[in-house]
């Protein structure tokens, strides 16, 4: 099997167990909750604590990446997330799991950063938005898997098995790292980008508020249209859960299909179309008459959610070259930090709007965000700098 392939297996195994390790605690929360004794509001900490770390460690994670190769910082990455999962399974005390889970999320940014940079290595432009999408769709396996494998092994022999799990896959997932990762950069120091340089670039502006945005949305919707569903349609929670998941459906399997649109077409042309059709797809949840009919429109934003983020990734590992690098981690490591602020930043909303605006004119606000990326993105490409 050729490198390239073999990077591709060990980036999607790892995607895959990061994601389904993160997911793993959702099923797990009424335990602590319950058993001991943790407020909503240390529950709230401790789930949002790992956005705040990854936040916090994408841009040194992505100059350590570009510094020392991906390897080795994809290794300090399952060390981390080793002595994470073992914290989870074994803590009763409210401090060691928010320490645990602040360490997940620092050991994320390890996994992520090198793992497109890997991906950015070993495959060309022209075929590097498949790649890397086809990596993404391990994470969405996870998101899939995640919850429900953690549910039935808590619910069937203990809380503490999830966890179990997690170690041993952590291992097969370093039997990967160790032995599948090759190397093929040698980065010269000379070849770091500065982060203002990257910051000023025109298209990496665009594609880091691109990332921003779709996570945006993705997190506004999670926070806000359950509690909506359950009052307009009284939907159960399992009929949530479906009209959620085919949005994760939608948008895991497109992605590759997307992800080869943007080698042929064109990374910008793409983002746009998503862009145009996300303004008015936003805006319509409130007018959907039945929640088979939300899940379909769920379905459409899940769609158009790959035509925004698929862009993203290989349009900045084509900067960077272009810019006479192949320091590419720096650059996905703003796009890390991006999507973190991302999350973070579209459930604040739902709390800040929904309450004054309602729900229309909350969407109807997104939908100006959307429209205001689109104007920038064609702003973006007259910039003298690209011409």
């Amino acid at each position: 099997m050729s490198a390239k392939y073999r990077a591709l297996i060990v980036t999607f195994l790892a995607f895959h167990i990061d994601t389904l390790l993160y997911y793993f605690l959702v099923p797990l929360l009424p335990h602590y909750a319950n058993n001991l004794g943790f407020s909503t509001f240390q529950i709230g900490v401790l789930f949002g604590s790992y956005a705040l770390a990854l936040l916090a460690t994408t841009y040194p994670a992505g100059r350590l990446t570009d510094h020392f190769g991906r390897k080795k910082p994809m290794l300090w990455g399952l060390f981390g997330l080793m002595i994470a999962t073992a914290l989870f399974a074994w803590s009763t005390s409210f401090i060691w799991l928010l320490i645990a889970r602040c360490l997940q999320g620092a050991a994320g940014a390890l996994t992520w950063v090198p793992g497109m940079a890997l991906i950015a290595d070993h495959f060309p432009n022209e075929e590097r938005g498949k790649a890397l999408s086809i990596s993404f769709m391990g994470a969405n396996l996870g998101v899939f898997v995640g919850p429900a494998l953690s549910g039935y092994l808590a619910t069937n022999f203990s809380f503490r098995t999830p966890f179990y799990v997690g170690i041993i896959l952590i291992i097969i997932d370093t039997i990967g790292r160790l032995f599948f990762v090759e190397d093929i950069v040698n980065l010269e120091k000379s070849e770091t980008i500065p982060v203002r340089r990257l910051l000023a670039h025109p298209r990496i502006q665009v594609f880091m508020l691109a990332m921003m945005l779709a996570t945006v949305l993705w997190s506004f919707l999670e926070s806000v249209l359950p509690l909506y569903l359950d009052r307009r349609f009284t939907s159960t929670p399992q009929q949530i859960g479906w009209i959620f998941a085919f949005l994760a459906v939608m948008h895991g399997l497109t992605s590759p299909i997307i992800g080869t649109l943007t080698d042929r077409v064109g990374r910008p042309t793409i983002l746009r179309l998503g862009l145009w059709a996300m303004i008015f797809l936003i805006a319509l949840p409130p007018w959907m008459p039945s929640p088979l009919a939300t899940g379909l429109l769920l379905g459409g934003i899940g769609l158009m959610t790959s035509f925004i983020i698929s862009p993203c990734s290989p349009g900045v590992a084509s900067e960077i070259e272009r810019m006479g690098s192949r320091a590419y981690a720096s650059g996905f490591s703003m796009l890390s930090f991006s999507y973190s602020a991302g999350m973070a930043l579209g459930s604040l909303l739902g709390g800040i709007l929904i309450e004054p605006l309602g729900l229309p004119l909350s969407l109807g606000c997104l939908s100006l965000l959307c429209a205001g990326l689109l104007f920038f993105s064609y702003r973006a490409e007259a910039h003298p700098s690209l011409n």
